[in-house]
């Protein structure tokens, strides 16, 4: 069976263990890896992964356009594994923004990834709205979506925000709401323009509860994600592997809703 990871950040090689640190001291949960590109490609090779999608966050406006080349170039260097998303921040003009797509659409890459918890904003804020103009009808939005102890990503906020863009494509990243997973379900699996993925989720889901979740938002809206350097891939695919599905719907959420919503191979 084809794998996609649709949940993979990466870093450069000088500040990537130092990063992956501080991704887990934000969540105090345990990183698995160092968050390099290397790591990355080693780890998948040895375990089979096809294709992964690959993103960083800006927390601030100075940081976009150098984390926006370090993707493009990871994706140039890997073209037949990587999919690259962009950066963006909230902070951007607007003339900036609509340019940044531009380039960034011109670098190949396939979407944006947004992190309101780390970005502080909420993603209903009138100052996000720019980014949802410009990425309307054109590129999808990956999410950083739920933390109990914030209210800038809740997923009501992304169903608030998504009815002033209807046809704004939006992932919402772990179920559609990390420690929220309920309320994703609940405020997102309705809209068929929010798709999920499963990263940094299974590992405190009990299989039947996933696949509650899995089948509330459609294999045709689930994608699987490891959320590297977090976890890894080998346990993500043991936990994946007892959640009961068909192996119709279990070949979607692993390679073919991602395949079909980025129009990759």
């Amino acid at each position: 069976m084809k794998i996609f990871d649709a949940h993979c950040h990466i870093f450069p090689e000088k500040i990537a263990a130092k990063a992956s640190v501080n991704i887990g001291k934000f969540y105090d949960l345990h990183m698995d890896f160092d968050g390099s590109v290397k790591t990355l490609m080693e780890l998948y090779k040895r375990t089979g992964v096809d294709k992964c999608l690959v993103q960083s966050v800006a927390t601030t406006p100075a940081q976009v356009k150098s984390i926006n080349n370090f993707i493009a170039e990871s994706v140039r260097d890997n073209p037949d594994m990587f999919v690259g998303f962009c950066s963006l921040h909230p902070l951007m003009e607007k003339k900036e923004i609509e340019e940044e797509i531009e380039r960034a659409v011109g670098l190949g890459l396939k979407g944006i990834k947004l992190h309101p918890d780390f970005q502080q904003f909420k993603i209903d804020e009138r100052k996000a709205y720019d980014i949802y103009e410009a990425a309307e009808g054109r590129l999808p939005i990956l999410f950083h979506t739920g933390d109990y102890r914030y209210d800038f990503s809740s997923p009501k906020r992304l169903a608030d925000a998504l009815r002033d863009f209807p046809k704004l494509i939006a992932i919402g990243a772990h179920f559609g709401g990390w420690s929220e997973w309920s309320d994703g379900v609940k405020y997102l699996a309705d809209n068929p323009n929010v798709y999920v993925d499963t990263s940094s989720s299974l590992y405190t889901l009990a299989p039947e509860q996933a696949g509650e979740y899995i089948r509330a938002f459609s294999p045709d809206r689930v994608m699987f994600g490891t959320d590297y350097p977090m976890w890894s891939i080998e346990d993500e695919l043991r936990r994946m592997d007892k959640i009961d599905l068909t192996e119709e719907d279990r070949e979607k959420i692993m390679y073919k809703t991602a395949a079909k919503l980025l129009g990759i191979m």
